[in-house]
């Protein structure tokens, strides 16, 4: 019997990324914040770069609390997409091919979310982390922690209840 040869690690990684990709790109709203989640393995970092057009107070400056909550709510929305997506494509009940040609998990849906601002957001790139302190077949729940220069020093952090798409849709 012969034993299926695994695929060389920067294939994995390709398609890892490319699966990834098509989930962040396909929301128009990332698209619009501009941002980015840097991968390794199963972590996720989300990575806001600073723009003009996120400053709500120019005296300050500080980034707009509507801007640091919606990167807050979409770090947490994909952290918890990628997770399930993750599952499913390590147990092969859904390819990276399916993926990236569009056929994307649904999203969950937020239920509550209740944002903490620490500190004024500088005018700087903004980093955060989702931790998907539970997950079950139809509730979820993510805290996520925004920093900017020092992950010791987070600016920001949300808890989020969601509401998990059914399997089967």
């Amino acid at each position: 019997m012969s034993r299926k040869r695994p695929q060389p690690v920067q294939v994995v990684k390709q398609r890892r990324d490319d699966a990834l990709s098509a989930l962040v790109h396909g929301v128009p709203y990332i698209n619009f914040l501009g941002i980015e989640f840097d991968r390794r393995g199963d972590e996720l970092t989300a990575v806001m770069p600073f723009e003009d057009k996120l400053i709500g107070n120019p005296i300050l400056p500080a980034i707009h609390g509507g801007a640091i909550s919606g990167f807050l709510e979409v770090t947490a929305v994909i952290g918890l997409s990628w997770a399930v997506l993750w599952d499913e494509l390590e147990h092969g009940e859904r390819t990276v091919d399916e993926v990236v040609k569009g056929h994307l998990p649904r999203l969950p849906k937020t239920i509550d979310f209740t944002v903490d601002y620490l500190r004024s957001g500088l005018p700087r790139d903004c980093y955060a982390r989702a931790n998907v302190t539970r997950s079950g077949r139809r509730y979820a729940s993510v805290h996520v922690e925004a920093w900017q220069d020092n992950v010791r020093r987070p600016f920001a952090q949300a808890v989020g209840h969601f509401l998990m798409p059914r399997r089967d849709d």
